[in-house]
């Protein structure tokens, strides 16, 4: 029995690690997530073998121990390491929460209400999910030169506003390293934010290497103009749109965001993504999480040359940074992520304050990619606070309230 708590605490331990070194592969990289966003349960469950370990060394000491002590005593040592990584995510969240409404207000020269940001109780207590909304299905690009596209669009839970107006529109550009995915991805946050009020638009977009860029641009610029011509229908206002994309569709909505002027893009919300297409293509290598060389070569042609420099430049939203001009930005990045370095966002972050371009840059110590999966957990939390705050902001006058 002693080898079996032996074993349940070398594998607690290990995947707590997780928490503190990057993963090494995709399958990894998904318990990674659950080590940072559930890890608090696991905490618990490594309280309970912790007890269960004590009890067991008394009865071994009763009996004499028969050089088994030191079994337990590892058991209980790592075990208790577990536990201090397991609950590092809700206490370094809860540290990153309390420092935030002032970073938002600084960093957008707007007024952020203080107040709680990371709650332990939604942590730890079974929270149903948000309620879902009504959802409707609309094809913005129709078959001919190319492939129909559809898009997702949850319907805001608050509808018309006092004085008439309609809620703004989060149009939502999925990741998937280009290649994969769809605009289904993380749809439990699209629910969310439709019953805050907004409208949310999942989008489609072509995907490489069939389609390479500029192609995702091109779609999401028919997006935009599809729900514009339909904002009256849809209950929205056609002229405040934030546009939001996780991964490689944070690059796809900074670089419409910023490289198209439009006014009605009243913001551009980055989650872990990548921003400086020659950066990401100086640090790619096959070898790494995602082979990223394969993946520029379907995206981009391979690294930067003559022939393909124009498309380098309009897909990095880096370069695209204009004084008075790029919406304002929020951008939140994992510090141990390995499939996008967390440098991608410090970078714009910098330009963006060399710039005097109002924005937020939040980053989360723990986090790996895909931290806002579980909105209960402190990723999530801190996600969907930044989020709200941020829209808040960039959407005024729209509130009425």
């Amino acid at each position: 029995m002693r080898w079996v708590f032996l074993v349940l605490a070398l594998g607690l331990l290990a995947m707590a690690w997780l928490t503190v070194v990057g993963a090494w592969n995709t399958g990894v990289w998904k318990l990674a997530v659950v080590a940072g966003e559930y890890g608090h349960y696991l905490g618990l469950a490594g309280l309970v073998l912790f007890c269960a370990i004590g009890a067991q060394a008394v009865v071994i000491g009763g009996d004499g121990g028969k050089g088994y002590g030191w079994v337990m005593v590892m058991a209980a040592v790592a075990t208790l390491g577990a536990m201090w990584l397991l609950f590092a995510p809700a206490v370094l969240g809860a540290m990153v929460g309390q420092r935030l409404p002032v970073k938002m207000a600084e960093g957008l020269g707007a007024k952020v209400p203080a107040g709680r940001v990371v709650d332990w109780g939604r942590m730890l207590m079974p929270w149903p999910g948000p309620e879902a909304v009504a959802m409707s299905t609309h094809v913005f690009v129709h078959a001919g030169t190319q492939e129909a596209l559809r898009l997702d669009f949850y319907h805001p839970t608050k509808g018309t506003l006092s004085g008439g107006a309609r809620p703004p529109c989060v149009i939502m550009v999925h990741g998937g390293g280009w290649e994969s995915s769809d605009r289904g991805q993380l749809a439990e946050f699209n629910h969310w934010l439709a019953g805050q009020g907004y409208g949310v638009a999942a989008i489609s977009y072509r995907l490489a290497p069939q389609y390479p860029w500029p192609a995702q641009r091109e779609d999401t610029l028919a997006a935009i103009s599809w729900i514009k011509a339909h904002a009256e229908q849809l209950g929205i206002d056609g002229g405040r749109l934030v546009l939001m994309g996780r991964s490689v569709g944070a690059q796809i909505a900074s670089a419409v965001g910023y490289g198209v002027p439009d006014s009605a893009i009243r913001g551009v919300v980055g989650l872990y993504g990548v921003y400086d297409m020659e950066f990401v293509w100086s640090i790619s290598r096959e070898n790494d999480v995602l082979n990223s060389v394969r993946l520029m070569n379907q995206y981009l042609g391979g690294g930067p040359t003559v022939r393909n420099q124009q498309e380098y430049d309009s897909a990095s939203a880096q370069g695209l940074v204009v004084t008075g001009r790029t919406p304002p930005t929020l951008l939140m990045h994992g510090t141990i992520d390995t499939l996008c370095w967390v440098k991608h966002s410090q970078r714009l972050a910098a330009r963006l304050e060399e710039a005097k371009v109002p924005h937020v840059m939040v980053e989360l110590p723990w986090a790996v990619h895909e931290f806002d999966y579980n909105l209960q957990g402190p990723g999530g939390q801190l996600t969907t606070y930044a989020v709200e705050q941020f829209l808040k902001v960039v959407c005024d006058p729209w509130r009425a309230d």
